[in-house]
């Protein structure tokens, strides 16, 4: 009993964003363990590129669930404090735990951590990005090019980017924050899982 508390904590906290280690991940034994090629990079252009050979790209199925209505739930739920390895609104969110209670509040499975984000779904240029689309950055360290944080668009293309997502920075909340200067240097991608976003 001892041991499955323990693992259960060790997982909580190796799985959520911006971990202190960051570098390792223990799955719990139910978990399927995906291989990715996330490896540090010193140039933007070489960021995250995944191998055809070794990583299928993941779906996400959405649903009857639109963009705009899960934006909207979204933006209920500012204020709700950052809380490293949550996922409870009660007590709080880290970045990936306010995505995956966003997602699951429509009954929309999604992976758990911002990195296994890294290869799901269909990666779209910035200048496309449109309100649901998911934005993926690297974590505090931009320098280790690998995905750390997360948000969600809720700009529509042609407007100023800016995300809503749960943040252990200056607002210690989940808030809305424009694609600064801060970001763009931390920016990944975008990934697209809302099929109604390609019209």
């Amino acid at each position: 009993m001892k041991s499955m508390i323990l693992n259960a904590l060790l997982f909580l906290l190796l799985s959520s964003c911006d971990t202190p280690s960051g570098d390792h991940y223990i799955p719990p034994p139910n978990v399927k363990v995906v291989p990715t090629s996330g490896i540090a990079v010193n140039k933007p252009e070489d960021i995250i590129k995944s191998d055809p050979d070794t990583l299928a790209s993941e779906a996400i199925h959405t649903k009857r669930t639109r963009a705009d209505e899960l934006v909207g739930f979204a933006e209920t739920l500012q204020g709700i404090p950052y809380k490293y390895g949550s996922t409870d609104p009660r007590i709080g969110f880290d970045c990936s735990g306010f995505i995956s209670y966003v997602f699951n509040h429509f009954g929309i499975s999604v992976p758990r951590s911002s990195r296994e984000f890294t290869h799901i779904e269909k990666e779209i240029n910035l200048k496309e990005a449109k309100r649901g689309d998911i934005i993926l950055f690297t974590g505090t360290d931009s320098t280790k090019r690998v995905v750390g944080h997360m948000g969600i668009i809720t700009s529509d293309k042609g407007e100023n980017h800016e995300f809503i997502h749960s943040t252990s920075g200056k607002a210690y909340s989940v808030t809305k924050t424009p694609l600064n200067r801060y970001y763009q240097g931390r920016f990944v991608k975008v990934i697209r899982i809302f099929k109604d976003n390609e019209i």
